[in-house]
């Protein structure tokens, strides 16, 4: 109440009143000057005096004694009632938003209290919405304390840091997830780059925008800016409703059901294709049959296609199984995907190629900032699920080699060509192959078993029509020795799921692959290009501009038809960062960026990129 009062003498132009009084008061003359006054005034100064001195005395400089406790909570890197309990790796931020209050508090102690905190906590309720679980960030009890801690005496200094530290950091955790991710991706073998530099001040933005009362948009500053999160955040939104709503779905598989066949379960299965958009509308209502119909292979096949299988309209085992996952499910294959798009770093706008090794799938982009720039797509080949996984990286091709040799890897030497060449010593000469040491080609010779086990011989495959890398390949220099490459065995892109490579990964249209690398390098025409392809010698052709390369996993995905994509798992990876999630801690920025964020330079602002159309 005396508050209030405070409230409404100042709105009312009676500062200079409560200065003068305060001054009389700590004087200890406030008798001498009450008497001057009419008694009214005096009833208001002996209300508000007490609370007005003590929220002056707290607001005065850094050694009051709130911003002792604050400071207090900032050394200590524990905060009092959050979990996790331990901020080391917010500290800093902590700190740097204080700082900017000279360690007075925020969010209490003001006339918007009651709003600005109503508004935080709000904030970190759409949590979800994010691809986010609000429970990293108490939510729950912040909400419980609020009223509390808005009625909490002037003189509650610890109360009043405690709780105001801890809507302070709930914030700065939530956008730092919101912006980094939650998972540091070197941890989990991503092999990603580091950013550069900060661009984004997370404690200058909060403090702007409590300040202009706006801290509702602070997510959409700090999320990233791709099209493809925004439309997959969409698609969360969509996939929760419709698991809210839709009826339990289980399809009983015993056989494949091809078209023409009779499904009891076919009026549910109608109803679901409905639900997902897969089957029109009108067909739900006007169809009842249990017949497989001409009108329901057509949904079923729209199903294959948006969850990564061949579309040939028969429900066989692999259909089924992708029928029967609920789609609660799929609503947390959207939050990873969400997730591993806010660890890529900012992207260049210059030509760069994408390939998603779960969807089997290449992209070269003239601009990847530009939704309306060409886009070059071709079907890709990638490595074996269980033996010889297509690392996750971010690299620069750099040249292109012609019609290349094949130095075969000292695995594949070892496991597959020694047991062969034991058997048949003509082995070689059949795969146009051939032996080479420190001094050049060897012969083929009663010790070369020997020595290809050691290491001293190695093999390669001449340039030509058995060559496996085919007549091209593309080469960004990388810890896991991986690259891009054309193949003889095309008869393996015509399939749905192609994981069959020994990691490199192949691609169907290695011309066009190179058309788009050498655009604007002169000399490189299309001629030029297929002459370089089918001449008997190796040709390497340095790039004049370096172009970024990202092997990339994401499970639920928008293709350039703007279907949403969901692709099976094959390596793992979902459930892998499944597990990590459930370990929530802060992610230190030494993780993140090349060097420290204070050696990195001024912090410039948010760029706006695009990864995929």
């Amino acid at each position: 109440m005396q508050l209030d009062i405070l409230k409404t003498l100042d709105n009312n132009g009676m500062s200079l009143f409560n200065t003068t009084a305060l001054f009389f008061l700590k004087m200890g003359n406030v008798t001498k000057w009450a008497g001057r006054h009419a008694p009214r005034l005096l009833l208001f100064s002996c209300l508000t005096l007490p609370s007005q001195m003590l929220w002056a005395e707290q607001t005065s400089d850094e050694t009051s004694p709130v911003a002792k406790e604050i400071s207090a909570i900032i050394a200590a890197k524990q905060h009092p009632f959050l979990m996790p309990s331990n901020f080391a790796n917010r500290s800093d931020d902590l700190d740097a938003l204080y700082k900017k209050a000279d360690y007075q508090l925020l969010w209490l102690g003001n006339g918007h209290a009651e709003k600005n905190i109503a508004d935080a906590i709000e904030l970190l309720e759409s949590a979800p919405a994010n691809g986010l679980n609000n429970e990293n960030y108490d939510v729950e009890g912040l909400r419980r304390k609020r009223q509390a801690a808005i009625n909490f005496s002037p003189v509650a200094y610890k109360d009043l840091a405690d709780f105001d530290t801890a809507i302070s950091l709930s914030l700065l955790r939530f956008l730092h997830d919101l912006h980094y991710g939650r998972v540091n991706p070197q941890g989990i073998n991503f092999d990603l780059k580091l950013r550069e530099k900060k661009l984004i001040d997370l404690p200058l933005l909060i403090k702007g925008h409590l300040d202009q009362q706006a801290l509702q948009s602070l997510p959409g500053l700090v999320e990233p800016k791709l099209r493809q999160y925004q439309k997959l955040k969409s698609a969360l939104a969509d996939y929760r409703g419709l698991a809210g709503k839709a009826m339990p779905f289980q399809l009983a598989f015993n056989k494949a059901i091809r078209p023409g066949d009779t499904l009891p379960q076919l009026d549910e299965l109608r109803q679901m294709l409905t639900t997902l958009g897969d089957l029109p509308e009108e067909i739900n209502v006007a169809d009842k049959s249990t017949r497989y119909s001409d009108k329901m292979v057509a949904g079923i096949k729209k199903f294959q296609h948006r969850h990564g299988l061949a579309a040939d309209g028969v429900i066989g085992k692999t259909t089924a199984i992708e029928l029967n996952i609920p789609l609660q499910q799929r609503a947390l294959q959207i939050e990873l995907a969400m997730e591993r798009l806010r660890w890529l770093p900012e992207l260049s706008s210059d030509p760069s190629i994408i390939v998603n090794i779960p969807a089997f799938q290449l992209w070269a982009f003239e601009n990847i900032n530009d939704p309306n720039s060409s886009v070059t797509d071709m079907r890709v080949v990638v490595g074996k699920a269980m033996k010889n996984q297509t690392p996750v990286l971010m690299a620069t091709m750099s040249f292109i080699d012609f019609s290349p040799y094949w130095n075969v890897p000292y695995n594949i030497v070892k496991e597959e060509l020694i047991p062969k060449l034991s058997r048949n010593p003509g082995f070689l000469n059949k795969e146009n192959m051939e032996l080479v040491s420190g001094a050049g080609i060897s012969a083929f010779s009663e010790a070369s078993i020997a020595q290809l086990k050691q290491g001293s011989l190695r093999v390669r495959q001449r340039p030509g029509k058995k060559n496996a890398l085919g007549k091209v390949k593309f080469l960004f220099p990388n810890k896991n020795d991986v690259y891009l490459h054309d193949t003889p065995a095309n008869a393996l892109f015509s399939r749905s799921r192609r994981d069959f490579s020994h990691g490199c990964v192949r691609v169907s249209n290695p011309e066009s692959l190179a058309e788009f690398a050498l655009k604007n390098q002169k000399g490189w025409d299309k001629a030029a290009i297929r002459q370089a392809m089918y001449s008997p010698k190796m040709q390497r052709v340095i790039l004049k501009k370096p172009i970024p390369v990202l092997f990339f996993y994401i499970t639920a995905f928008f293709d350039q038809q703007n279907n949403l994509i969901f692709y099976p798992d094959i390596y793992g990876h979902d459930t892998v960062l499944q597990e990590a999630l459930k370990k929530p801690e802060d992610l230190s920025d030494q993780v993140l960026f090349v060097s420290t964020p204070e050696s990195s330079g001024p912090v410039e602002g948010i760029k706006t990129v695009e990864v995929v159309r």
